[in-house]
């Protein structure tokens, strides 16, 4: 029966719009990107392995023409689409309406090729009935300008990676990355941590009193900070640079301690006077409705969500027809949605808190993409989060989004800030005497408007926008009484370390990358071992430093902020149609009269001292004591007694950030190589060297393999116990550890119980089911059936306990165990017991088949064991790879695009 074909992204958003649209439709997904440049070598086309842009898969030499593959894992769901659409009498591309979703709408028009049937472009910036009625009413054509601008994104990705990345495999450690973008934001991170290693130190004072006001104030008392002496401020933690010393045009009272309590001493006796009172409206208006990075940035601050998290939930959210699309630059809201939350702020706050015109906003960003509105609650109608049914992160997700969504139609906060001026004099004994001025602020707010449904987080320790502080009804001339003097000591910070929602916020400002790449971004340079969190705190390893000092010295416009950003105004121009994929690709490989091409820079590299881009001096060129970064980690190097200058060795802790590297550190490290590792003796059994070391996640011991073992090998580990440290730990305490886990038995149907230590602390496991223990050295003692009875109880449910899976699947064809769905740290995975595969942007747990779940542990398996395995283990893992068929040249490309733009 003919019927017209709708092709989305994912499953979850098919079933939800194939219940909107009805009969006449078929509603299937592509699940995300159906075809992409090769993956990996076994993945290129065997028609160009040959040519000397084989390995990029791009030919350079004729107009950058992408060869597209479509992944093993695609072409049977390629095949159904094919079948779907031989009985279909239109065809209409329904993926999300920016870059990447127009791009992937032609090459599902590449790739299936439709024949006499007119092709629509179908868009909605939300999932309801109505959004999607209208958008199947109201087609489009493709955007080819689109098309062009997302292609050239990809091949520039692909040309930077795969060109730089040998470098840093050549020249700093195998099996890293470079990334146009990814590497820029690692360097920020590194930057932030330099000034924190070049910054110094300054210590300042001033004075902290209580002051009474007298009894006619019905609040006497409030708090001031010494503002001046002789009519000079005081210096404040703005007053120094990064070296320790004041700045150049700083003209201000440097106080230390003891001038500081001098000043307290002297003003023992002062009665003060008001010397001015300023008041002043204050007003504050409301956030504009959430873009992607703002979401982002306070799902950081108010939720906990890292920022993949966030756009995660936020996409289970518009798929479900909560929310509108989360991929955005947009602030604006339409005028249903407008309307929509002047009536909740009338139903829920009342009409004193609607303002008589509806706000609008204009969104800041450069550049912005505005086909999209904010993200806001999805219809016509809002539904409170009560009503939603809502639960989790979802629940918290859509909350947050609600609240801002209203919050920013009503009214503006107002108030009062006020400041005060207090004078006096400090007599000191030697019969001299000092002006100084206190100075007070205070604010009060008289209505509170749109803080009273939202008030944004901030970054740093500073107040609140619904802060309130208050002073009493001061008149110049007033005298006022200190209750308490003292003198207070500061020391000036080094710049914060970015978090991600400050990454985030650093790279939009810098105008560096697109919002909805920025998760993806944070994420390769975490994955990557680049960088590491200390808390919210992103730290780079040692690792990135020398990536960073590489690519500076050898690739500076590659990875210079302006060039980076200025990438993306080029990307908007050929998006506008204003500017040539060709010609400006050709610019950035080749190069041009004014600039050398990246092609260039990487032919003509010359000579790179490896060494010496790994090597950092600590505490000073003279100190002789270098950081470098090794092949297993970064250690210390430096000069014995006996004037051997690299005679001395030590390891890094993994947790150590570089700013807290300093020659003390270093000393310490040198002194006590013991606190970082010690070598216990040799195993019984084995024979092997036992060592106790400390690791990110704690210290633990292992085993030292032989040069010739198999490069498969992985040596034996255990984490020390709570009771242990590595100052005590003896070699029969590394035996026991190396134990485990340890086969407690097995139940009636033959299952083994192991007990096991986790990062999270001794549990029990049989097959899926894991129990937590109470105590480490249960891991030990404790008996088959003592284990019985831990699992014939009832599950409990807490921090401690094991999630039970979400869904159950069949058995995986590979490993033959049943596979489960869970959820986890990072999201929702499916697992066989021995390999984990994270759920893909277009997966979902209520969507997901056996076969799914077995595609993607294939997958997994494909790519090897976690990081730290071996490559043997992948090589065993990998099938043989499918031939691929080349894609089209680029003039026929352009002919298929053209025809597409004429379609329907």
């Amino acid at each position: 029966m003919a019927h017209k074909l709708v092709i989305v992204e994912s499953p979850a958003k098919a079933r939800t719009i194939g219940g909107y649209l009805g009969k006449g439709y078929v509603v299937e997904s592509s699940i995300g990107h159906i075809r992409d440049l090769p993956n990996g070598a076994a993945d290129v086309p065997a028609s160009i392995k040959d040519k000397p842009w084989g390995r990029l898969a791009v030919d350079v030499e004729n107009e950058f023409t992408p060869y597209y593959v479509v992944p093993r894992d695609k072409k049977s769901h390629i095949s159904k689409l094919k079948k779907l659409l031989k009985d279909a009498d239109e065809l209409y591309l329904a993926t999300d309406e920016d870059r990447e979703g127009e791009a992937i709408a032609w090459h599902l028009l590449d790739e299936l090729k439709p024949k006499n049937i007119p092709v629509r472009r179908m868009v909605f910036h939300e999932i309801t009935k109505q959004a999607i009625l209208d958008a199947a009413a109201h087609p489009r054509d493709l955007a080819m300008d689109l098309v062009e601008a997302q292609e050239t994104r990809r091949i520039l990705d692909r040309l930077y990676g795969y060109e730089v990345s040998p470098v840093l495999w050549k020249k700093v450690m195998s099996g890293l990355s470079a990334g146009r973008v990814q590497s820029v934001a690692t360097r920020l991170v590194v930057d932030r941590e330099r000034q924190r290693m070049a910054f110094r130190v300054a210590s300042y004072w001033d004075l902290e009193g209580t002051f009474d006001a007298g009894s006619k104030h019905e609040q006497r008392m409030f708090g001031a900070r010494l503002h001046s002496v002789d009519g000079t401020r005081v210096a404040t933690g703005a007053s120094f640079g990064q070296d320790g010393a004041l700045k150049a045009n700083a003209d201000v009272v440097h106080l230390d301690r003891s001038r500081a309590e001098a000043l307290v001493s002297a003003l023992a006796e002062t009665t003060f006077e008001v010397r001015s009172v300023e008041a002043k409206p204050y007003r504050r208006s409301p956030y504009a409705p959430f873009r992607t990075t703002t979401l982002q940035q306070e799902a950081g601050r108010k939720l906990g969500m890292t920022a993949s998290v966030a756009m995660s939930v936020a996409q289970r959210l518009y798929e479900n027809g909560f929310i509108t699309y989360m991929r955005t630059d947009s602030t604006t809201l339409s005028d249903g949605a407008i309307n929509a939350a002047r009536s909740q702020v009338r139903e829920l706050y009342g009409a004193e808190y609607l303002p008589d015109a509806p706000r609008t906003y204009t969104t800041k960003v450069k550049n912005a993409q505005e086909a999209h509105e904010a993200i806001r609650p999805a219809g016509e109608s809002f539904r409170t989060p009560a009503q939603t049914g809502l639960t989790g992160d979802q629940f918290r997700l859509y909350e947050l989004i609600w609240m801002r969504t209203v919050a920013s139609q009503m009214k503006d906060a107002t108030g009062q800030t006020v400041s005060v001026r207090l004078g006096g004099t400090a007599r000191h004994t030697d019969g001299s005497g000092e002006d100084v001025v206190f100075g007070a602020s205070g604010r009060v707010i008289t209505f509170h408007g749109f803080l009273k449904a939202y008030v944004e987080g901030t970054d740093d320790d500073g107040a609140k926008d619904d802060a309130e502080s208050r002073l009493p009804a001061l008149t110049q001339g007033d005298s006022v009484s200190a209750a308490s003097l003292k003198a207070d000591g500061h020391e000036t910070k080094p710049p914060s370390r970015y978090t991600e929602a400050t990454l985030i916020k650093e790279l939009e400002e810098r105008e560096i990358g697109r919002p909805s790449t920025y998760a993806a971004i944070i994420g390769t340079i975490l994955n990557r071992g680049y960088v590491y969190k200390k808390g919210s705190a992103l730290v780079p390893a040692w690792l990135a430093f020398s990536v960073v000092r590489l690519l500076e010295e050898h690739f500076p416009r590659q990875v210079s902020y302006e060039f980076t950003a200025g990438m993306e105004d080029v990307l908007d121009e050929i998006a506008g149609g204003r500017k040539d994929r060709v010609t400006e690709l050709g610019e950035f490989y080749y190069g041009s009269d004014s600039v050398v091409g990246l092609k260039r820079l990487v032919d003509e590299l010359g000579d790179i001292d490896a060494r010496e881009l790994a090597t950092f001096p600590i505490g000073g060129p003279d100190s002789g004591i270098h950081l470098r970064v090794g092949r297993y980690g970064p250690y210390l190097e430096g000069p014995d007694d006996e004037g051997n200058p690299t005679g001395k060795r030590a390891n890094v802790p993994e947790d150590l950030p570089p700013d807290e590297l300093t020659l003390e550190k270093a000393t310490e490290l040198f002194a006590n190589p013991a606190g970082e590792e010690v070598e216990l003796g040799r195993h019984p059994e084995t024979g092997l060297e036992v060592v106790a070391r400390n690791g990110r996640y704690g210290p633990y011991v292992t085993e030292a393999l032989p040069e010739d073992a198999p490069k498969g090998a992985k040596p034996r580990t255990g984490s020390l116990f709570k009771s242990m440290s590595l100052d005590t730990i003896t070699l029969e305490d590394a035996v026991r550890l190396l134990s485990l886990p340890r086969v407690v038995g097995e139940d009636a149907e033959g299952v083994e119980i192991t007990a096991q230590n986790g990062r999270y602390g001794p549990y029990l496991k049989k097959g899926t089911d894991s129990r937590s223990l109470t105590s480490e050295e249960q891991l030990f003692t404790i008996g088959l059936d003592e284990a019985l009875k831990i699992y014939s109880q009832p599950k409990q449910r807490g921090r401690a306990a094991a999630a039970p899976p979400l869904k159950e699947l069949g058995n995986d064809p590979v490993s033959g165990q049943p596979i489960v769905v869970k959820s986890g740290r990072f999201g929702e995975y499916v697992t066989d017991g021995e390999y984990n595969a994270t759920l893909r942007k277009d997966d979902s747990v209520e969507s997901i088949t056996t076969e799914r779940a077995a595609e993607l542990l294939a997958d997994r398996r494909e790519r090897g064991p976690a990081k730290g395995a071996k490559k043997t283990a992948k090589k065993a893992a990998k099938k043989a790879p499918a031939k691929k068929t080349a894609a089209k040249k680029t003039a026929a490309k352009r002919t298929t695009k053209k025809a597409a733009a004429k379609k329907g």
